[in-house]
């Protein structure tokens, strides 16, 4: 097992270095780490799933960087601004209360945890203070009811110590009873298992800890070995001699996975074979070319099977020079920063959405870039690789230098036609308060024509600076 890249006393010095430019983009203070958003969930029962827009940074009642998460709800018509509701740890139901660098709304999930026919969502605030200590990080589902999302419990933390920041990534699922149903939840001591049957009174089937790995970047589940069981995979921050982090695949959790590493992870069955795959973002360059990772970023795809994914593996490689895939790879555009795993075109294959937020585009350093990869039967991938910028007609607002288009993606439909939006937010738009842009599903994939953007300001977020609307990503590490 490798050291890790930067030690744990570092992330935190690094992260309160509020005045920090990178690139000449003033970043937030003391970044959350969280690195996924929610996909839609239908939370009120209406038929059209909702939008999940975090915004970690919001200040709220005055306390700084508390956290909120705004729900746009779904409709035939699509999504409206005022068709929202803004929930923070203040909002009746939700448990603790709003303070300072709390930073609710860090990470994100979605699933219909106890099967009533609404989608819950789960929410971190990793830098929540606690009973245990600073820093503890605190876990929230909150319920959904034919009223929305009114009501909310807690997971509790299996490790009580300070500085565990509980909730860097979530990950849930819900694909039948009992051990179907399940949350994973990423943390620096110690992530968690939690499992079903889950109640909207906070109880659930059963706990489990999974210590001994490091410090954990990212979270996801799959059913890599097709026993209709979610497995679990973790990836750790950076380690030392990697370009990126170790990937653990669960069962059986004893060693990470020999070839590869990175950063974000995200499953989904991208040849079609009935088992899911595990696609890994390793944004880093190499620590040594030639050997390890690739320039400009790249992404890992390992096969599922009926003996889920092996220790010694060998993952396909995708990288901006992959046959098909659009741009060129060159030095720090962190292809691979963000991800997600979704079947965009309808035809029964898991697509791979890649955020390269530090993407050149038109002259425009780090404006970002967003590139979906279509899922194959056989062939190579990359084939029919299609991207997105602010600079792609259509696409409203302006290709900016630091805009970081790409921090996040994410894909869900929420106008129930059965043709999926694709999410794509900007970090750093409009001095780092944020913006997420939703791509209309179409016959092929998602499309440039009728897209929209929500800013900070559109969802009545009004603060000047670093609201973060649609999440941090990895902007942390990377």
């Amino acid at each position: 097992m490798g050291n890790s890249r930067t030690s744990r006393g570092r992330w935190r010095a690094a992260a309160v270095v509020a005045a920090a430019l990178v690139g000449g983009t003033l970043l937030p203070a003391a970044p959350a780490l969280a690195v996924h958003g929610a996909v839609p969930g239908d939370f009120n029962g209406d038929g059209y799933r909702d939008a999940v827009l975090p915004a970690p940074g919001a200040t709220v009642a005055g306390k700084e960087m508390a956290g909120a998460v705004v729900v746009l709800y779904g409709s035939s018509s699509g999504l409206s601004a005022t068709r929202r509701k803004t929930i923070t740890q203040n909002t009746p139901g939700v448990p603790s209360s709003s303070e300072a660098w709390d930073q609710f709304g860090a990470s994100t999930a979605t699933a219909d945890l106890n099967r009533d026919g609404y989608a819950d969502l789960v929410v971190s605030a990793p830098y929540e203070d606690t009973a245990d200590g600073k820093d503890a990080g605190l876990v929230t589902v909150l319920w959904g009811s034919r009223n929305g999302l009114t009501t909310a419990t807690d997971l509790p933390s299996p490790v009580r110590t300070a500085s565990e920041e509980f909730g860097l990534d979530l990950a849930a699922v819900s694909t039948g009873g009992g051990p179907k149903e399940e949350v994973l939840v990423g943390a620096l001591d110690a992530s968690a298992t939690f499992r079903g049957p889950f109640s909207r009174t906070g109880t659930y089937g059963g706990r489990g800890s999974l210590q001994g790995i490091p410090s954990v970047a990212s979270v996801a589940l799959g059913d890599f070995n097709g026993n209709a069981v979610p497995d679990e995979a973790l990836t750790t921050v950076g380690m030392s001699g990697l370009s990126g982090g170790e990937v653990y695949v669960y069962p059986p959790y004893s060693s990470p996975l020999q070839q590869g590493n990175g950063l974000i992870s995200a499953a989904g069955d991208v040849n079609g074979d009935g088992y899911a795959d595990l696609v890994v973002g390793d944004p880093f360059e190499p620590e040594v070319a030639g050997v390890d990772g690739a320039l400009g970023g790249r992404v890992l795809v390992y096969y599922g099977s009926a003996n889920g994914i092996a220790a010694d593996t060998k993952p396909v490689q995708l990288t901006q020079n992959t046959a098909g895939v659009p741009g060129g790879s060159e030095k720090g555009d962190a292809f691979g920063g963000a991800l997600a795993v979704a079947d965009l075109n309808r035809d029964g294959l898991a697509d791979i959405v890649v955020g390269a937020p530090f993407e050149g585009v038109a002259g425009q350093n780090q404006a970002g870039e967003v590139t979906v990869i279509p899922g194959r039967h056989t062939g190579a991938l990359g084939a029919g690789a299609y991207s997105f910028s602010q600079f792609t007609a259509g696409v409203p607002g302006g290709n900016e230098f630091g805009d970081l288009f790409g921090t996040t993606v994410s894909v869900g439909d929420i106008n129930n036609d059965g043709k999926p939006e694709l999410f794509v937010s900007a970090a750093q738009e409009n001095i780092g308060t944020g913006a997420v842009w939703v791509f209309p599903g179409g016959a092929n994939g998602p499309v440039a024509k009728g897209s929209r953007v929500f800013t900070a300001a559109s969802v009545n977020l009004t603060q000047r600076t670093n609201t973060t609307l649609g999440g941090y990503g990895l902007l942390w590490l990377i």
